[in-house]
């Protein structure tokens, strides 16, 4: 199927909503809990409700996709995210925000789920990897801006007006998506469901070897990624007391590093292939997470002693995530939402998961962070191991 050159820029800008809506806050934290009354550490529940969303969200999303097309429900599932953003704009305290979070992300999780279902209408295999890396291009600006850009909000605008910027953007997402996006599901491809014929679907995927093992791996990434989100802020601006703008630059050279190594990916696929790559980055990852761990025990008395293992380990991400996404969805075109949707269900579980437990070990220290990278480092290399050989 042959579709526009503009196409992945727009792909790329709707799934930037999930890094936009979790990194651009993110400097932000201390303030929330000053303002709304929480202690210390408090702040990662509405992260943990934000991944709890889009958890729950996806496996509707990807359902609705399947059933009604990818345009409509991305129109519905980005007008919804805007409306619970100005939400959170408005919270009085930490459990309605967390509760417009919850909200938000499950509407903001079509612009997760559906995009990635496009690209296996459109392609598969190096072909899908190699427009799986464009889009990833394109949505890692996200990472690279947002903390700074959410830092120079906080400094004139206050806490709120970094919602209020989100929603600014889920709007401009909807009417994108109305106006331009194309249906690359055909009418004659989409199935309407029963739920027991959907639970059955959902089971038959889940018994597909690549699938659970790559989308299990994929988690993992997610489990160690998310510990990296919820603990970075204690860590660089209590720890280390950086301020919201060099915290950003922090977390904007990580992002560089991502989107660097998901450009070199094609190549590299090209050349070794998916298996391989994919075998060898985890196997870096999992190096870089033992590595912070160890410094987490020594306590370095520089931050940039600390952020140089945490490069190394997101960087490997632009390898794990479009050749994890791949391998799972290679073997299930015909129901690429549900498949995604599923992945994606399975993935910011363990996220949400990640997030919150990041949160409740808070102690001051690197070591809660160091050891939840290490898990779910080491998880990936289990799944690694168990996936089928390509």
């Amino acid at each position: 199927m042959t579709f526009p050159g503009w196409l992945p820029l727009l792909l790329g800008f709707l799934t930037a909503v999930g890094p936009v809506s979790t990194d651009m806050y993110l400097p932000a934290f201390p303030a929330i809990e000053q303002a709304l009354g929480g202690q210390a550490g408090t702040a990662q529940a509405t992260l943990a409700a934000w991944f709890a969303g889009l958890a729950v969200g996806q496996i509707t999303q990807g359902t609705l996709s399947d059933r009604f097309g990818r345009r409509w429900p991305l129109v519905a599932g980005t007008a919804l995210y805007t409306l619970a953003t100005v939400g959170c704009a408005l919270a009085p305290d930490l459990p309605t925000l967390s509760t417009f979070r919850l909200i938000s992300a499950f509407g903001g999780s079509a612009s997760m789920v559906i995009p990635r279902a496009v690209v296996r209408d459109l392609a598969d295999g190096h072909a899908a990897a190699r427009l799986m890396s464009r889009l990833m291009l394109v949505m890692g600006a996200a990472p690279i801006l947002a903390p700074s850009l959410g830092g120079l909000v906080l400094a004139f605008a206050g806490w709120q007006a970094i919602f209020w910027v989100c929603a600014g953007y889920g709007a401009i997402c909807c009417v994108l998506v109305a106006v331009l996006l194309p249906d690359t599901l055909p009418t004659y491809r989409r199935v309407k469901l029963e739920p027991g014929a959907m639970l059955r679907r959902y089971a038959a995927i889940l018994r597909e070897r690549s699938f659970i093992t790559h989308t299990l791996l994929g988690g993992c990434t997610t489990f160690s990624f998310f510990a990296y989100l919820g603990g970075s802020p204690g860590v660089f601006e209590e720890i280390y007391h950086l301020g919201p703008a060099a915290y950003g630059g922090v977390f904007g050279c990580c992002a560089c590093g991502l989107i660097g190594c998901s450009q070199i990916n094609p190549v590299l696929v090209g050349r070794f292939g998916a298996g391989r790559v994919l075998r060898a980055s985890v196997r870096v990852m999992l190096a870089a997470n033992a590595t912070l761990l160890a410094l987490a025990f020594v306590r370095p008395a520089h931050w940039w002693v600390v952020a140089l293992p945490i490069l190394v380990s997101i960087s490997t991400n632009g390898f794990n995530t479009p050749n994890s996404t791949v391998g799972a969805l290679s073997r299930h075109p015909a129901h690429a939402g549900s498949a995604s949707a599923l992945m994606g269900t399975l993935q910011f579980a363990l996220g949400a998961v990640s997030g919150l437990l990041v949160g409740l070990a808070s102690d001051g220290t690197v070591r809660p962070m160091a050891v939840l990278m290490v898990i779910g480092a080491l998880g990936a290399n289990v799944c690694d191991i168990c996936r089928p050989r390509c």
